[in-house]
């Protein structure tokens, strides 16, 4: 058989790096739970990294990081379409296209990295070592903000609860840990690129620092134990979302919360997002008053997820909140940070349309609770609580601390379905635990309800999809981490000072025409 022809083979190879790009991206969803393969981004990237020192130009590297993107959250954040076409009710085409759409929004940040990377002018060492790991961290912050924000699958996640990259977690927050693991990458590459021996070894050398170090680093106490030990329970009722909203099964959702309420010994429980489906006025009289009289005879208090309707002049706001029950005075917490399409409608006189002809979402007219507010004192704790999706932003978490002795987030992912969804909101938390240096407690409607020490561990959790209470010990902690005090303005800050350093660098560099 005869060979192809050189015309041909040539034409084939952007065809294999543009796949090759994809796949790559692919592959770095394994490092994300429910795999936790923490090196699999770190190889990923390395991959990214080499693609882009030889494309040809810009728009070359810009479409190369743009198709990774493609194949990094179509992988990681399919999810998307569950919840659009199979409890949205949007037909499959369409809940396929929005999702193919969002996925491409979110693949513009690779691009715009690759783009920055092919443009930078410093030598090929330092642009891939200090220039593309700062342009990366802040691309993932921007990411975090821009259009109320996604900051998921940033790639600091990946390096919980494993890899001793997650020490930097206390210290610069998931976005420091995304700048370490491009690093590292670049190190990998730089080290697979190296001619001589001495450069290799150096670069070698450098990964070796980087990781020992953080390994190290692991171990620096940053909080503190305060009070006794808390007995808790987190409730899991398991109501799929075809039935939760369903008048007809709104009884039997009260009873078996209240069966696993009456069997809990606990002086905190908690209960999911929207655990009892109804407003809270609207609740039959006497079921919070049993659920309160329990709380008060274990000295404790429940924290409940019941949606709220608060009369504002001749209109109603409705709230996603959580109230506390018990022990303690009744305290209310109203989410904040609300789910763009799922829980209100952006631009509404724009947008309205969507709800109403093409998505069927119960609870989708919410009103943003206050920006700031206090921890709940309930059990002898602060508890910062949080709904959610709120969870994936540090930034937000930390606005409760160093008052609160630690973090409650309940959610209801039966919206995703038996998808890596709750594996992946379970992973931010323990993100969320290691930067704050607190206990995080998960409880969710269909799972994964878990306990989450201040060192990013799940010591108990429940399965998906079980009716259940998961007892255990947590304890209340004091202090504050560099990135409680900081925030993500210290990783935001050092990246834009490192890509402005690179870019003077680079004019100097140019050569004189």
């Amino acid at each position: 058989m005869n060979p192809p022809a050189l015309g041909a083979t040539a034409a084939l190879r952007p065809l294999v790096v543009s796949g090759g790009a994809v796949v790559a991206g692919l592959a770095a969803v394994l490092g994300f739970a429910p795999l936790d393969w923490f090196a699999a981004p770190i190889v990923s990237m390395a991959w990214l990294l080499w693609a882009w020192d030889r494309a040809a130009g810009r728009r070359a590297a810009a479409r190369l990081g743009f198709l990774w993107g493609l194949g990094f959250f179509g992988g990681g954040v399919s999810w998307v379409y569950v919840s659009l076409h199979e409890f949205g009710a949007m037909s499959p085409w369409l809940a396929g296209l929005a999702t193919f759409i969002f996925c491409a929004f979110l693949a513009l940040f690779p691009a715009l990295v690759g783009f920055l990377h092919a443009g930078c002018r410093l030598k090929a060492v330092p642009r891939a070592l200090v220039f593309t790991p700062a342009a990366w961290a802040l691309s993932e912050w921007v990411r975090g903000w821009l259009f109320t924000g996604f900051p998921w699958l940033a790639l600091g996640y990946s390096q919980v609860p494993d890899s001793p990259l997650r020490a930097l977690a206390p210290v610069l927050g998931v976005y420091g840990v995304s700048w370490a693991v491009v690093a590292s990458s670049a190190l990998v590459r730089s080290a697979a690129a190296a001619r001589a021996r001495s450069a290799r070894a150096a670069c070698l050398v450098g990964l070796a620092v980087l990781w020992l170090a953080a390994g190290a680093a692991i171990r620096i106490p940053w909080t503190h134990p305060a009070g006794a030990p808390l007995t808790i329970s987190l409730l899991q009722g398991d109501m799929g979302e075809d039935v939760k909203w369903n008048p007809d099964h709104v009884a039997s959702t009260l009873s078996t919360y209240a069966r696993l309420v009456d069997a809990s010994r606990s002086r905190l429980i908690v209960l999911p997002e929207t655990a009892l489906p109804l407003f809270y006025t609207d609740l039959p009289r006497g079921y919070l008053a049993a659920l309160a009289r329990h709380a008060r005879a274990l000295h404790g208090d429940i924290l409940a997820g019941i949606p709220e309707r608060v009369p504002d002049g001749n209109t109603q706001d409705y709230y996603n909140s959580v109230f506390s029950l018990g022990s303690s005075p009744t305290q209310v917490y109203r989410k904040s940070h609300l789910v763009p399409f799922g829980e209100y409608i952006p631009l509404k006189s724009v947008f309205g349309w969507v709800i109403h002809h093409l998505l069927h979402i119960p609870m989708s007219d919410f009103s943003r609770g206050p920006r700031v507010q206090k921890p709940l004192a309930v059990a002898g704790q602060r508890v910062a609580v949080n709904i959610c999706y709120e969870d994936a932003f540090g930034r937000e978490i930390i606005r409760q601390l160093p008052a609160a002795t630690m973090l409650v987030n309940v959610s209801n992912d039966a919206w995703f379905g038996d998808s890596a969804a709750p594996y992946q909101q379970l992973q931010i938390s323990q993100m969320r635990a290691l930067e704050t240096g607190r206990y995080e407690v998960q409880a969710t409607n269909t799972g994964v309800t878990a306990i989450v020490d201040p060192r990013g561990r799940v010591t108990a959790a429940l399965p998906l999809f079980k009716v259940g209470a998961l007892n255990g010990e947590v304890r209340g902690y004091a202090g504050r981490t560099p990135y409680v005090r900081f925030g993500d303005h210290a990783v935001a800050g050092l990246a834009a000072g490192v890509l402005a350093l690179s870019l003077v660098g680079g004019r100097r560099r140019r050569p004189a025409r």
